[in-house]
């Protein structure tokens, strides 16, 4: 099966990219700024901002799926209205579209979120990931929203890194104790999502991690797990800094994980050595 990847340079397109060329998929990746390492694959320099750039990309390859793991955090028209332009883009292709999408597009007033959940956000972050759902979904009915949470690795995601940073005192900050979500395993969200793209789902999925953490109980398994001093990190509270975002989001994966052979494992199986 072909296979497009946007943002397959980066963190989670990278462990999709290494996925998908085991799997035996006819793998093509797109980046925004530089390519993979991988050479298993074709590498396409895109720019969500341009239509024709998406289409010609998109008519080169001529996927059987698209996913699209891309972040541009700070852009709006990359985060909310570059989706909504690779699903036109898909759609006209006849391909699939899996879009990777967060848990921040919820405000955290009810703490507990399931796919039947309409979005609040709170942040701009938040309002562009929820714009881009909608839009997509309009635009490609049968496309999948797939919400994820916190994506931690084995040692390269940005959280790792700063538990690291701050157990060696080489970063200011702390570590909330009331900020709790649902982390996932890279390699995990990675096989949910590729399963996802070759189904016929459709609509809205979780893929959370099983389990509720807060990040200074997510930062306390990582530096068990790589053998740094866990009474080192700092704590705080969240509600008494002047960070926005909310606070209690806690993405319930049960609808889609019985959907799936691949287990969003908790961050405690995950990051708890191997006896």
């Amino acid at each position: 099966m072909a296979i497009l990847i946007i943002g397959g340079s980066g963190f989670l397109g990278t462990e999709l990219v290494r996925q998908a060329v085991v799997a035996g998929h006819t793998t093509a990746a797109a980046y925004a700024t530089r390519p993979g390492s991988s050479r298993d694959v074709e590498w396409h320099s895109l720019d969500l901002r341009d239509p024709e750039s998406i289409e010609a990309v998109v008519a080169e390859v001529s996927p059987r799926v698209v996913i699209n793991a891309s972040s541009g955090r700070a852009d709006w028209s990359v985060m909310a209205e570059g989706p909504v332009r690779l699903a036109v883009a898909a759609a006209k292709s006849g391909s699939r579209l899996i879009h990777v999408s967060s848990d921040a597009v919820f405000s955290g007033a009810s703490v507990h979120y399931d796919e039947s959940c309409l979005p609040d956000p709170v942040t701009p972050y938040g309002a562009a990931k929820a714009a881009a759902e909608t839009g997509i979904l309009l635009m490609h009915p049968d496309a999948v929203g797939a919400r994820t949470s916190l994506i931690i690795g084995d040692g390269q995601s940005v959280h790792e890194r700063a538990v690291h940073e701050l157990a060696a005192g080489a970063r200011a900050g702390v570590l909330f104790t009331d900020d709790i979500r649902c982390p996932v395993h890279v390699a995990d969200l990675a096989s949910a999502l590729l399963e996802l793209a070759t189904g016929d789902a459709s609509g809205i999925h979780h893929l959370g991690g099983n389990e509720a953490l807060s990040r200074h109980e997510l930062g306390i398994l990582i530096a068990r797990r790589d053998g740094l001093d866990a009474s080192q990190l700092p704590t705080g509270l969240r509600a008494e800094s002047a960070l926005p975002g909310a606070l209690d989001i806690r993405l319930d994966s049960r609808a889609t994980q019985r959907t799936l052979r691949t287990t969003l494992r908790g961050g405690r199986q995950f990051l708890t050595p191997a006896a």
